[in-house]
C-alpha cells in the first residue's frame, strides 16, 4: 500500500492544496510534498497534525484501517479549562 498516495487522495478529497496543509499543520509545503511522494516519513507529531487537519485517524494514515472516519476523541478536563 502506498501511504503517500493515500495521504494525497485524502487531501484532494478535502479540496486542500499542499499550501493549505502547510497552513493547517505547520509542516513546510516542500516537506509535505516529500511525504506524499514517499521521499520522507512524517514524525509522530506531524502525523497527529495531519490526521487532525484531514479529519481522519492516524491508523488510516498508516494504512492500518480503511475507515477514514476518525475515532471519537475524548476531551480531558485540562482541555476544557
Amino acid at each position: 500500500m502506498d501511504i503517500g498516495k493515500r495521504l494525497q487522495d485524502l487531501r484532494r478529497e478535502r479540496g486542500y492544496t499542499q499550501l493549505k496543509m502547510q497552513m493547517l499543520t505547520g509542516i513546510d509545503q516542500s516537506d509535505y510534498s516529500k511525504i506524499e511522494r514517499g521521499h520522507r516519513y512524517y514524525t509522530f507529531e506531524q502525523c497527529i497534525k495531519i490526521a487532525k487537519a484531514l479529519n481522519t485517524s492516524m491508523d488510516y494514515l498508516a494504512g492500518l484501517t480503511d475507515e477514514k472516519t476518525p475515532y471519537i476523541r475524548r476531551i480531558t478536563e485540562a482541555e476544557i479549562k
